[in-house]
């Protein structure tokens, strides 16, 4: 009989040697291939000479053609595909994940993860084409709790920005401590569209996060900042149907967008926002909530804590936000749902709604991982 010993130092020799090579590969590619200059076409009618040899997302960045990308081009969002008509190898196994069997026939590739190393045509939704960049500067950071900070930032050039409540921007952090390269991080806006020339985001602190760490520790009133927006097709659609809100955290900053833009236009539908939070420190904009349900009628607020300490004495809705959204809705008939928070706290409440009656098509949601 084969010494399992023996065989398990080979598969450690062998998996030693594999990731080896692949780092030697990968040096090799940054350090030694020099693939020059290469044509980009992009929708048949654009032609731009670029150095090849990095990601075809930075690549279009250069050319100040931005893609959303929510994880900064870490290949964990899945949000950056654009469809490569030629110029491309095959794909990677870092994009897999997010490439379904019907993208693959249509050539969907992540742009972030495909490098420029030859001519290449590719396409590009022309809505994208209107997304800018922006000098901003930071003129209120409010502590919203323990672990979000509320960034306010008045745009200098371009001086102001039409959006749809809902959508996000890209934040972009500059090198310091943790990179040493300017990276892009996605953020909902939480300001409502009618104030063109500001932007409001909602950033919660991530233990050794590249953008919140930056944010939270050295981002001061004052600064300077680049983003570049607007993205996204998180928004209120156009229907006589009821609204539920579900998100926790920072998910609430496109809710609280869309509640504003509601107001503002006269949207007086039936709507309910379940919040979850941990305990009552976790909690925030209570009050601002409570000043929405005077001004929308049909509008409830409806917070809830899955471990209230004994010193909260919490009083409201308690246990995991699914559960409460399940105790509160009896149907889901005539019943479209907007979520935004964790991608696990999304997964449960899409079951919570289905289980519910609501179609998947009415179930739009941002996940933040």
């Amino acid at each position: 009989m084969f010494p399992i010993g023996t065989f398990l130092i080979s598969v450690g020799a062998i998996s030693g040697l594999s990731a080896v090579l692949a780092l030697l590969m990968v040096i090799a590619d940054a350090t030694i291939a020099n693939y020059g200059e290469v044509q980009l076409k992009i929708n048949d009618d654009k032609e731009f000479t670029v150095q090849g040899g990095r990601p075809l997302l930075s690549t279009l960045m250069g050319e100040n053609i931005f893609i959303p990308s929510a994880c900064g081009g870490r290949g964990s969002c899945g949000l950056c595909k654009l469809k490569i008509e030629s110029g491309v190898g095959a794909y990677l196994p870092t994009e897999l994940p997010w490439i379904s069997e019907e993208e693959k026939k249509e050539n969907i590739r992540l742009s972030c993860q495909v490098k420029v190393k030859t001519d290449m045509a590719i396409r590009i939704p022309e809505e994208l084409f209107n997304v800018k960049e922006y000098k901003a500067r930071v003129t209120r950071i409010r502590e919203l709790t323990y672990d979000i900070k509320e960034v306010y930032m008045e745009l200098l050039e371009p001086s102001s920005i039409s959006f749809r409540a809902g959508q996000f921007i890209q934040f972009k952090v500059p090198e310091y401590d943790l990179t040493d390269e300017p990276v892009y991080r996605a953020y909902s806006m939480s300001s409502a569209p009618s104030d063109t020339g500001n932007v409001e985001i909602e950033v919660r602190l991530v233990p050794n996060g590249i953008c919140t760490t930056y944010v939270h520790q050295y981002l001061k009133e004052g600064d300077t900042v680049t983003i570049n927006g607007p993205y996204g097709e998180f928004f209120l659609r156009d229907s006589e149907r009821n609204i539920v809100f579900v998100a926790g955290g920072s998910g609430n900053a496109p809710i609280k967008a869309i509640l504003s833009s509601m107001i503002e236009k006269g949207i007086n539908r039936k709507a309910t926002y379940f919040f979850g939070a941990r305990s009552k420190r976790d909690l925030f904009l209570v009050e601002e909530m409570r000043e929405l349900e005077k001004k929308l009628p049909q509008f409830t607020y409806v917070p809830a804590l899955s471990e209230p300490l004994p010193e909260d004495k919490w009083e409201g809705e308690t246990g995991l936000i699914t559960d409460v959204l399940s105790r509160f809705m009896k149907s889901g008939d005539n019943v479209e749902a907007y979520l935004c928070g964790s991608p696990g706290m999304i997964n449960a409440c899409i079951k919570v709604f289905q289980d519910k009656g609501v179609p998947e098509n009415l179930i739009y949601f941002d996940k933040f991982a």
